[in-house]
Protein backbone atom coordinates (compact mmCIF):
# COMPACT_ATOMS: atom_id res chain seq x y z
CA UNK A 1 0.00 0.00 0.00
CA UNK A 2 3.24 2.35 1.24
CA UNK A 3 4.88 1.55 -2.44
CA UNK A 4 1.30 2.40 -4.36
CA UNK A 5 1.13 5.73 -2.24
CA UNK A 6 4.26 6.91 -2.54
CA UNK A 7 5.09 5.21 -6.30
CA UNK A 8 1.74 7.41 -7.53
CA UNK A 9 3.33 10.80 -6.16
CA UNK A 10 6.64 9.78 -7.84
CA UNK A 11 4.91 9.05 -10.93
CA UNK A 12 2.60 12.70 -10.97
CA UNK A 13 5.82 14.41 -10.22
CA UNK A 14 7.51 13.12 -12.84
CA UNK A 15 4.61 13.71 -15.17
CA UNK A 16 4.15 17.15 -14.28
CA UNK A 17 7.77 17.86 -14.60
CA UNK A 18 8.34 18.95 -10.89
CA UNK A 19 5.71 21.45 -11.42
CA UNK A 20 4.77 21.28 -7.90
CA UNK A 21 8.34 22.29 -6.49
CA UNK A 22 8.73 24.59 -8.95
CA UNK A 23 5.48 26.82 -8.24
CA UNK A 24 5.38 26.54 -4.48
CA UNK A 25 6.05 30.25 -3.90
CA UNK A 26 3.16 30.92 -5.91
CA UNK A 27 0.92 28.85 -4.21
CA UNK A 28 1.01 29.79 -1.03
CA UNK A 29 0.89 33.10 -2.47
CA UNK A 30 -2.48 32.22 -4.11
CA UNK A 31 -3.40 30.38 -0.71
CA UNK A 32 -2.56 33.27 2.10
CA UNK A 33 -2.94 36.29 0.19
CA UNK A 34 -6.49 38.23 0.56
CA UNK A 35 -6.32 39.60 -3.06
CA UNK A 36 -5.72 36.26 -4.73
CA UNK A 37 -9.01 35.15 -3.21
CA UNK A 38 -11.56 34.06 -5.76
CA UNK A 39 -14.77 35.62 -4.90
CA UNK A 40 -17.15 35.34 -8.01
CA UNK A 41 -15.92 32.10 -9.40
CA UNK A 42 -18.00 29.01 -9.16
CA UNK A 43 -18.35 27.53 -5.75
CA UNK A 44 -19.38 27.62 -1.76
CA UNK A 45 -15.97 28.77 0.28
CA UNK A 46 -12.75 30.96 -0.90
CA UNK A 47 -9.50 29.02 -1.84
CA UNK A 48 -8.07 29.64 1.75
CA UNK A 49 -11.41 28.26 3.39
CA UNK A 50 -11.27 25.49 1.45
CA UNK A 51 -7.46 24.47 2.32
CA UNK A 52 -8.38 25.27 6.22
CA UNK A 53 -10.75 22.60 5.99
CA UNK A 54 -8.76 19.91 4.17
CA UNK A 55 -5.67 21.10 6.53
CA UNK A 56 -8.27 20.84 9.52
CA UNK A 57 -8.65 17.57 8.51
CA UNK A 58 -5.07 16.85 7.58
CA UNK A 59 -3.47 18.58 10.95
CA UNK A 60 -4.25 16.28 13.78
CA UNK A 61 -3.13 13.54 16.04
CA UNK A 62 -0.75 12.20 13.44
CA UNK A 63 1.50 15.46 13.61
CA UNK A 64 1.98 15.07 17.46
CA UNK A 65 1.46 11.27 18.07
CA UNK A 66 1.75 9.76 14.48
CA UNK A 67 5.39 11.63 14.47
CA UNK A 68 6.62 10.60 17.82
CA UNK A 69 5.86 6.55 17.21
CA UNK A 70 7.45 6.47 13.85
CA UNK A 71 10.79 8.29 15.64
CA UNK A 72 10.10 5.55 18.33
CA UNK A 73 9.85 3.04 16.49
CA UNK A 74 11.80 3.85 13.07
CA UNK A 75 14.42 5.93 14.47
CA UNK A 76 15.15 9.93 13.64
CA UNK A 77 15.93 9.13 10.15
CA UNK A 78 11.97 8.21 10.16
CA UNK A 79 11.22 12.07 9.81
CA UNK A 80 13.61 12.51 6.63
CA UNK A 81 11.35 9.92 4.69
CA UNK A 82 8.32 11.82 5.93
CA UNK A 83 9.81 14.86 3.88
CA UNK A 84 10.70 12.88 1.20
CA UNK A 85 7.07 11.76 1.31
CA UNK A 86 5.49 15.06 1.48
CA UNK A 87 7.40 16.27 -1.61
CA UNK A 88 6.20 13.60 -3.61
CA UNK A 89 2.74 13.89 -1.63
CA UNK A 90 2.12 17.08 -3.72
CA UNK A 91 2.19 16.27 -6.84
CA UNK A 92 -0.50 13.75 -5.39
CA UNK A 93 -2.47 16.35 -3.83
CA UNK A 94 -2.74 18.56 -6.69
CA UNK A 95 -3.49 15.88 -9.02
CA UNK A 96 -6.77 15.02 -7.10
CA UNK A 97 -7.56 18.58 -6.64
CA UNK A 98 -7.54 19.47 -10.24
CA UNK A 99 -10.14 16.70 -11.37
CA UNK A 100 -12.26 17.28 -8.34
CA UNK A 101 -12.64 20.57 -9.33
CA UNK A 102 -12.79 19.68 -12.82
CA UNK A 103 -15.94 16.90 -12.57
CA UNK A 104 -17.61 18.44 -9.93
CA UNK A 105 -21.10 19.03 -9.46
CA UNK A 106 -24.06 21.29 -8.25
CA UNK A 107 -26.60 19.29 -6.21
CA UNK A 108 -30.04 19.79 -5.60
CA UNK A 109 -29.20 22.54 -2.60
CA UNK A 110 -27.05 24.52 -4.76
CA UNK A 111 -23.74 23.59 -2.93
CA UNK A 112 -20.88 22.04 -4.90
CA UNK A 113 -19.77 18.44 -4.38
CA UNK A 114 -17.11 16.40 -5.59
CA UNK A 115 -14.11 14.15 -4.92
CA UNK A 116 -12.71 10.93 -6.03
CA UNK A 117 -16.24 9.69 -6.27
CA UNK A 118 -17.13 11.56 -8.79
CA UNK A 119 -13.97 11.91 -10.95
CA UNK A 120 -14.22 8.09 -10.66
CA UNK A 121 -17.76 8.14 -11.73
CA UNK A 122 -17.54 10.86 -14.48
CA UNK A 123 -13.85 10.10 -15.48
CA UNK A 124 -13.24 6.36 -15.73
CA UNK A 125 -17.17 5.45 -15.93
CA UNK A 126 -16.96 3.47 -12.84
CA UNK A 127 -19.55 3.78 -10.86
CA UNK A 128 -19.02 0.81 -8.32
CA UNK A 129 -15.84 1.86 -7.94
CA UNK A 130 -16.83 5.07 -6.67
CA UNK A 131 -19.47 3.87 -4.96
CA UNK A 132 -16.78 1.70 -3.09
CA UNK A 133 -14.20 4.84 -2.23
CA UNK A 134 -17.44 6.76 -0.93
CA UNK A 135 -18.44 3.75 0.98
CA UNK A 136 -15.24 3.39 2.15
CA UNK A 137 -14.91 7.26 2.92
CA UNK A 138 -18.15 7.52 4.87
CA UNK A 139 -17.93 4.86 7.41
CA UNK A 140 -14.15 5.92 7.90
CA UNK A 141 -15.32 9.17 8.96
CA UNK A 142 -16.77 7.87 11.77
CA UNK A 143 -13.81 6.18 12.96
CA UNK A 144 -10.27 7.86 11.64
CA UNK A 145 -11.96 11.26 11.53
CA UNK A 146 -14.17 11.43 14.55
CA UNK A 147 -14.16 8.58 17.58
CA UNK A 148 -10.19 8.18 17.51
CA UNK A 149 -9.65 11.96 17.45
CA UNK A 150 -12.41 12.92 20.25
CA UNK A 151 -10.62 10.27 22.29
CA UNK A 152 -7.17 11.51 21.76
CA UNK A 153 -8.95 15.21 23.43
CA UNK A 154 -10.54 13.42 26.04
CA UNK A 155 -7.20 11.59 27.34
CA UNK A 156 -5.43 15.01 26.83
CA UNK A 157 -7.98 16.87 28.95
CA UNK A 158 -8.17 14.44 31.77
CA UNK A 159 -4.25 13.86 31.70
CA UNK A 160 -3.61 17.38 31.79
CA UNK A 161 -6.97 19.49 33.22
CA UNK A 162 -7.93 17.01 35.04
CA UNK A 163 -11.42 16.39 33.47
CA UNK A 164 -13.61 13.66 33.33
CA UNK A 165 -14.37 12.15 29.62
CA UNK A 166 -17.92 12.35 29.80
CA UNK A 167 -17.59 16.24 30.59
CA UNK A 168 -14.81 16.57 27.45
CA UNK A 169 -17.70 14.26 25.41
CA UNK A 170 -20.90 16.52 26.13
CA UNK A 171 -18.73 19.78 25.23
CA UNK A 172 -17.10 18.12 21.90
CA UNK A 173 -20.65 16.96 20.71
CA UNK A 174 -21.95 20.21 21.38
CA UNK A 175 -19.63 22.44 19.65
CA UNK A 176 -19.11 19.66 16.68
CA UNK A 177 -23.04 19.68 16.49
CA UNK A 178 -23.01 23.72 16.45
CA UNK A 179 -20.45 23.92 13.48
CA UNK A 180 -21.53 21.44 10.89
CA UNK A 181 -25.31 21.49 11.13
CA UNK A 182 -24.22 25.09 9.19
CA UNK A 183 -22.55 22.97 6.42
CA UNK A 184 -19.51 23.93 4.50
CA UNK A 185 -19.50 27.52 4.80
CA UNK A 186 -20.19 27.37 8.88
CA UNK A 187 -17.06 24.90 9.18
CA UNK A 188 -14.72 26.95 6.62
CA UNK A 189 -15.84 30.40 8.90
CA UNK A 190 -14.47 28.03 11.52
CA UNK A 191 -11.27 26.03 10.88
CA UNK A 192 -10.27 29.16 9.07
CA UNK A 193 -10.34 30.84 12.99
CA UNK A 194 -9.00 27.69 14.51
CA UNK A 195 -6.52 25.97 11.68
CA UNK A 196 -3.78 29.04 11.77
CA UNK A 197 -4.30 29.77 15.36
CA UNK A 198 -3.51 25.80 16.93
CA UNK A 199 -0.80 25.36 13.59
CA UNK A 200 0.98 28.91 15.16
CA UNK A 201 0.67 28.25 18.59
CA UNK A 202 2.22 25.01 18.00
CA UNK A 203 4.86 25.76 15.47
CA UNK A 204 5.76 28.77 17.67
CA UNK A 205 6.06 26.82 20.57
CA UNK A 206 8.46 23.98 18.72
CA UNK A 207 10.41 26.76 17.60
CA UNK A 208 10.97 28.82 20.88
CA UNK A 209 12.46 25.43 21.88
CA UNK A 210 14.52 25.28 19.32
CA UNK A 211 16.09 28.86 18.99
CA UNK A 212 16.76 28.25 23.01
CA UNK A 213 18.75 25.46 22.34
CA UNK A 214 20.47 26.15 18.77
CA UNK A 215 23.86 24.31 19.95
CA UNK A 216 21.84 21.08 19.58
CA UNK A 217 20.34 22.06 16.54
CA UNK A 218 23.08 20.83 14.47
CA UNK A 219 23.25 17.80 15.90
CA UNK A 220 19.80 16.89 15.88
CA UNK A 221 19.65 17.87 11.58
CA UNK A 222 22.66 15.84 11.59
CA UNK A 223 21.00 12.80 13.57
CA UNK A 224 18.33 12.84 11.27
CA UNK A 225 19.78 12.79 7.68
CA UNK A 226 22.80 10.08 9.21
CA UNK A 227 19.74 8.11 10.74
CA UNK A 228 17.73 7.90 7.48
CA UNK A 229 20.17 5.95 5.75
CA UNK A 230 22.25 3.45 8.04
CA UNK A 231 18.58 3.24 10.24
CA UNK A 232 21.95 3.22 13.20
CA UNK A 233 19.02 4.91 15.99
CA UNK A 234 16.62 1.24 15.50
CA UNK A 235 17.48 -2.16 17.46
CA UNK A 236 19.69 -4.02 14.55
CA UNK A 237 19.91 -1.65 12.79
CA UNK A 238 17.04 -1.46 10.43
CA UNK A 239 17.28 0.95 7.83
CA UNK A 240 13.96 -0.58 5.95
CA UNK A 241 12.29 -0.13 9.46
CA UNK A 242 13.50 3.46 9.71
CA UNK A 243 11.98 3.99 5.88
CA UNK A 244 8.42 2.02 6.62
CA UNK A 245 7.43 3.85 9.41
CA UNK A 246 8.85 7.34 8.30
CA UNK A 247 7.07 6.58 4.75
CA UNK A 248 3.87 5.54 6.97
CA UNK A 249 3.81 8.21 9.28
CA UNK A 250 4.29 10.96 6.61
CA UNK A 251 1.48 9.23 4.67
CA UNK A 252 -0.87 9.17 7.68
CA UNK A 253 -0.20 13.05 8.38
CA UNK A 254 -0.61 14.31 5.11
CA UNK A 255 -3.41 11.91 3.50
CA UNK A 256 -2.15 12.62 0.00
CA UNK A 257 -3.70 9.99 -1.73
CA UNK A 258 -6.45 8.70 0.49
CA UNK A 259 -8.41 10.96 -1.26
CA UNK A 260 -9.94 12.82 1.33
CA UNK A 261 -8.37 16.42 0.40
CA UNK A 262 -9.87 16.66 -2.85
CA UNK A 263 -13.44 16.79 -1.17
CA UNK A 264 -13.05 20.21 0.70
CA UNK A 265 -10.86 21.45 -2.72
CA UNK A 266 -14.43 20.53 -4.77
CA UNK A 267 -15.76 23.62 -2.96
CA UNK A 268 -13.55 26.10 -3.63
CA UNK A 269 -14.65 29.26 -5.48
CA UNK A 270 -11.95 29.14 -8.55
CA UNK A 271 -11.80 29.66 -12.12
CA UNK A 272 -9.83 26.92 -12.79
CA UNK A 273 -9.14 23.54 -11.44
CA UNK A 274 -5.44 24.20 -12.16
CA UNK A 275 -5.66 27.40 -9.37
CA UNK A 276 -7.11 25.52 -6.80
CA UNK A 277 -5.12 22.42 -7.09
CA UNK A 278 -1.85 25.06 -6.35
CA UNK A 279 -3.52 25.72 -3.30
CA UNK A 280 -4.54 21.91 -2.38
CA UNK A 281 -1.27 20.52 -2.81
CA UNK A 282 0.40 23.61 -0.13
CA UNK A 283 -1.55 21.43 2.75
CA UNK A 284 0.87 18.72 2.54
CA UNK A 285 3.87 20.94 2.40
CA UNK A 286 2.40 22.91 5.47
CA UNK A 287 1.51 19.89 7.32
CA UNK A 288 4.60 17.44 7.22
CA UNK A 289 7.29 19.65 5.70
CA UNK A 290 6.20 22.68 8.51
CA UNK A 291 4.04 21.12 11.73
CA UNK A 292 5.59 17.77 11.77
CA UNK A 293 9.44 18.73 11.15
CA UNK A 294 8.78 20.84 14.11
CA UNK A 295 7.94 17.64 16.36
CA UNK A 296 10.42 15.31 14.92
CA UNK A 297 13.36 17.93 15.51
CA UNK A 298 12.39 18.22 18.91
CA UNK A 299 12.09 14.84 19.51
CA UNK A 300 15.74 14.48 18.18
CA UNK A 301 17.13 17.25 19.92
CA UNK A 302 15.31 16.09 23.29
CA UNK A 303 16.54 12.28 22.36
CA UNK A 304 14.23 10.64 24.93
CA UNK A 305 12.73 7.94 22.26
CA UNK A 306 15.40 5.80 23.44
CA UNK A 307 13.13 4.87 26.11
CA UNK A 308 9.93 3.31 26.99
CA UNK A 309 7.56 6.30 26.16
CA UNK A 310 6.07 6.61 22.44
CA UNK A 311 2.99 8.54 20.96
CA UNK A 312 1.71 11.93 22.54
CA UNK A 313 3.57 11.18 25.55
CA UNK A 314 7.00 11.14 24.17
CA UNK A 315 6.53 14.65 22.12
CA UNK A 316 4.88 16.37 25.98
CA UNK A 317 7.98 14.13 27.34
CA UNK A 318 10.38 16.32 24.75
CA UNK A 319 8.81 19.63 25.54
CA UNK A 320 9.09 19.29 29.06
CA UNK A 321 12.40 18.62 29.04
CA UNK A 322 13.05 21.77 27.23
CA UNK A 323 10.29 23.77 28.87
CA UNK A 324 9.47 22.65 32.22
CA UNK A 325 5.79 23.27 33.29
CA UNK A 326 4.99 25.02 29.88
CA UNK A 327 6.12 22.21 27.94
CA UNK A 328 2.92 19.81 28.15
CA UNK A 329 0.40 22.44 27.71
CA UNK A 330 1.76 23.13 24.42
CA UNK A 331 1.47 20.13 22.89
CA UNK A 332 -1.92 19.13 25.30
CA UNK A 333 -3.43 22.05 23.99
CA UNK A 334 -2.30 21.64 20.45
CA UNK A 335 -3.24 18.26 20.71
CA UNK A 336 -6.85 19.12 21.38
CA UNK A 337 -7.40 21.36 18.89
CA UNK A 338 -5.46 19.94 16.07
CA UNK A 339 -7.88 16.88 17.04
CA UNK A 340 -10.97 18.84 17.03
CA UNK A 341 -10.28 20.63 13.81
CA UNK A 342 -9.70 16.96 12.08
CA UNK A 343 -13.22 16.03 13.63
CA UNK A 344 -14.98 19.39 11.84
CA UNK A 345 -12.82 18.90 8.68
CA UNK A 346 -13.35 14.72 8.62
CA UNK A 347 -17.21 15.43 9.27
CA UNK A 348 -17.49 17.19 5.80
CA UNK A 349 -16.05 14.63 3.88
CA UNK A 350 -18.23 11.77 5.33
CA UNK A 351 -21.24 13.41 4.98
CA UNK A 352 -20.67 14.53 0.67
CA UNK A 353 -19.50 10.36 0.61
CA UNK A 354 -23.02 9.69 2.50
CA UNK A 355 -24.86 11.69 0.27
CA UNK A 356 -23.23 10.49 -2.77
CA UNK A 357 -24.23 7.10 -1.77
CA UNK A 358 -27.62 8.01 -0.17
CA UNK A 359 -29.10 11.43 -1.14
CA UNK A 360 -28.95 14.89 0.18
CA UNK A 361 -32.21 14.41 2.41
CA UNK A 362 -29.81 11.56 4.24
CA UNK A 363 -27.47 14.18 5.11
CA UNK A 364 -29.35 15.37 8.61
CA UNK A 365 -29.14 11.35 9.61
CA UNK A 366 -25.57 11.21 8.83
CA UNK A 367 -25.01 14.19 10.65
CA UNK A 368 -26.82 13.16 14.20
CA UNK A 369 -24.66 9.94 14.17
CA UNK A 370 -21.54 11.46 13.89
CA UNK A 371 -22.40 14.40 16.21
CA UNK A 372 -23.25 11.26 18.85
CA UNK A 373 -19.80 9.19 17.93
CA UNK A 374 -18.06 11.86 19.01
CA UNK A 375 -19.01 12.00 22.30
CA UNK A 376 -18.86 8.00 22.43
CA UNK A 377 -15.39 8.22 21.40
CA UNK A 378 -14.51 10.18 24.35
CA UNK A 379 -15.38 6.96 26.75
CA UNK A 380 -14.36 4.43 24.52
CA UNK A 381 -11.18 2.23 24.28
CA UNK A 382 -10.43 2.09 21.04
CA UNK A 383 -7.81 -0.31 19.78
CA UNK A 384 -10.43 -1.80 17.45
CA UNK A 385 -11.52 1.56 16.12
CA UNK A 386 -7.71 2.03 15.24
CA UNK A 387 -7.54 -1.42 13.61
CA UNK A 388 -10.62 -0.67 11.41
CA UNK A 389 -10.07 2.77 10.89
CA UNK A 390 -6.42 2.30 9.14
CA UNK A 391 -8.26 -0.67 7.06
CA UNK A 392 -11.21 1.76 5.81
CA UNK A 393 -8.09 4.34 5.10
CA UNK A 394 -6.33 2.13 2.71
CA UNK A 395 -9.27 0.48 1.03
CA UNK A 396 -10.27 4.51 0.34
CA UNK A 397 -7.03 4.81 -1.16
CA UNK A 398 -7.34 1.87 -3.71
CA UNK A 399 -10.23 3.38 -5.96
CA UNK A 400 -8.91 7.09 -5.47
CA UNK A 401 -5.25 5.79 -6.50
CA UNK A 402 -6.74 4.12 -9.14
CA UNK A 403 -8.98 6.85 -10.34
CA UNK A 404 -5.06 9.08 -10.54
CA UNK A 405 -3.41 6.94 -12.67
CA UNK A 406 -5.98 6.24 -14.73
CA UNK A 407 -7.02 9.65 -15.16
CA UNK A 408 -3.28 11.10 -15.49
CA UNK A 409 -3.79 12.38 -18.85
CA UNK A 410 -6.29 14.91 -17.72
CA UNK A 411 -4.37 16.40 -15.06
CA UNK A 412 -1.80 16.91 -17.50
CA UNK A 413 -4.16 18.27 -19.56
CA UNK A 414 -5.50 20.77 -17.64
CA UNK A 415 -1.95 21.92 -16.20
CA UNK A 416 -1.18 22.77 -20.00
CA UNK A 417 -3.95 24.83 -19.76
CA UNK A 418 -3.44 27.09 -16.27
CA UNK A 419 0.35 27.43 -17.08
CA UNK A 420 -0.70 28.59 -20.19
CA UNK A 421 -3.07 31.08 -18.66
CA UNK A 422 -1.08 31.62 -16.04
CA UNK A 423 1.93 32.97 -18.58
CA UNK A 424 -0.83 35.66 -20.07
CA UNK A 425 -1.50 37.07 -16.17
CA UNK A 426 1.96 37.43 -16.23
CA UNK A 427 2.31 39.53 -18.98
CA UNK A 428 -0.55 40.76 -18.60
CA UNK A 429 0.54 42.34 -15.51
CA UNK A 430 4.24 43.33 -16.76
CA UNK A 431 2.33 45.26 -19.25
CA UNK A 432 0.32 47.38 -16.57
CA UNK A 433 3.68 47.93 -14.62
CA UNK A 434 4.99 49.09 -17.40
CA UNK A 435 2.39 51.54 -18.50
CA UNK A 436 2.20 52.43 -15.14
CA UNK A 437 5.60 53.32 -14.90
Amino acid sequence: MLVFLVGTGVFLTLRLGFLPIRTLPYALKLAFSPNKQDKSSEGDISHFHALMTALAATIGTGNIAGVATAVFTGGPGAVFWMWITAIFGMATKYGEAILAVKYRVVDEKGEMSGGPMYYIERGLKLKWLAWAFAFFGAFASFGIGNMTQTNSVALAMEGTFGISPIITGIILAILTGAVILGGIKSIGRVTGLVVPFMAIFYVLGGLAIILMNLDKLGPALELILTDAFSGQAVAGGALGTVIRYGVARGVFSNEAGLGSAPIAAAAAKTDHPGRQALVSMTGTFLDTIVVCSITGIVLAMAGLYTGEVSGAALTIASFEAFLPGAGKYIVSIGLIFFAYSTVLGWSYYGEKCFQYIFSRKAVVYYRSAFVIVAFCGCIMKLDLVWNISDTLNGAMAIPNLIGLLCLSGVIVAETKDFMALRRREVDAERAGKSIGA
